[in-house]
């Protein structure tokens, strides 16, 4: 029942996000729109969004080193199949399914690597809070920005999450070279708090710490956040790309803007961020750089194809030619989500632990 409950409520939201996105629009002029694109810029965008995806892939091999040896053919599997299934799945299930899928086929320990999948995230997080402040706060959206209200709050966003960005790269690396002294230190931070509070953060410090323990120290943390700016710099290149495509006067640095604001969109939990997306895009394209509502329309439409199509259908042919099916996935990742997680609640225990050998339960997903 909660599940259906759940369904709907996303659908709602879905559906309500897509008709806040084209309450301005003209359908028709969006059409001509869409037909007067320019063919190459959108061909450099998909080109873009792709490798961003192949980035990815390397960056997560070059983390998984401490823990075991993965190719670069694996983990670009896992990396598009949990994508897919991120779209076509509610709960963001694909976050769980890709390492997952990856530990099962290179035998390697699932907490671990799941841990080094919550490094990934942290790093995304981390380096586009401080890309965004540094843009927003140094070089400002261009002069068509019409919105003093939106740029105010830009700007106090941006250097909140610039502080925070800095602090937290900083916390990282100290937990990375000495885990054990960082969680001594975290426990006493968390013996401060009220009992309630202290049992809520408790489990989550303990698998941010976990995580970072199995990078095995400061090297492949580095490595891994070295790789993180070209990951997303081919975002926003891609954006750009597709922006220009439809006359969208908008320069590099502010398609790294409007990249921050559709990544927040992607965060509202609607399969492959369908109505969060079109909407942070659109507002950020109508507001700051003047497009009109058919331009914003027409480029949001097209940027979330690039980016969701393409990787969902070749993560289906991956899952197929793995005799994988989505319900399978879904069942066997939620019945086994557990796992990792404890184990990172746990402590160090989990981290390089054998991996449990394929079963009946593995059978069942195919």
């Amino acid at each position: 029942m909660a599940r259906h409950a759940r369904t709907v409520v996303v659908t709602v939201l879905a559906l309500g996000l897509m008709a806040f996105f084209l309450r301005n629009a003209n359908l028709q002029r969006v059409w001509g729109e869409l037909g007067s694109a320019r063919p190459d810029l959108l061909a450099a965008a998909g080109v873009l969004a792709f490798a961003s995806y192949l980035l990815r892939a390397e960056r997560w091999r070059r983390l998984l080193r401490p823990v075991g040896r993965a190719s670069f053919r694996a983990t670009l599997r896992a990396t598009v199949i949990g994508f897919a299934a991120n779209t076509l799945l509610p709960g963001r299930l694909g976050e769980l399914a890709r390492p997952y899928v990856l530990a099962r086929r290179e035998h390697l320990s699932v907490a671990a690597v799941f841990a080094t999948s919550v490094i990934e995230r942290l790093l995304d997080l981390l380096v586009m809070c401080l890309v965004f402040s540094v843009l927003v706060t140094f070089v400002g959206p261009q002069a068509s920005a019409r919105s003093n209200d939106l740029l105010v709050a830009l700007t106090t966003f941006a250097l909140v999450a610039g502080l925070l960005a800095v602090a937290g790269f900083g916390i990282m690396l100290g937990a990375a070279a000495d885990p054990e002294r960082a969680g001594r230190g975290a426990r006493r931070l968390l013996s401060r708090l009220p009992h309630r509070w202290m049992e809520r953060f408790a489990a989550t410090v303990q698998r941010f710490l976990e995580a970072v323990a199995a990078t095995r120290g400061r090297g492949p943390l580095g490595t891994a956040l070295a790789w993180s700016f070209p990951i997303w710099a081919s975002v926003a290149a891609s954006l750009w790309c597709a922006s220009r495509a439809f006359g969208i006067d908008v320069h590099l640095t502010g398609a790294a803007i409007l990249m921050t604001l559709a990544v927040v969109g992607v965060a509202v939990p609607t399969p492959g961020g369908v109505g969060g997306y079109h909407a942070a895009y659109q507002l950020g394209a109508t507001t700051l750089y003047g497009a009109s509502a058919e331009q914003a329309v027409g480029a949001a439409l097209v940027l979330h194809l690039l980016w969701f199509g393409p990787v969902t259908a070749l993560g289906l042919v991956f899952m197929a030619r793995d005799g994988m099916h989505l319900a399978g996935l879904r069942s066997l990742v939620r019945r086994d989500a557990a796992t990792p997680a404890a184990a990172a609640a746990a402590g160090m225990s989990g981290v390089g632990a054998a991996p449990r050998p394929a079963g009946a339960e593995e059978r069942r997903a195919s």
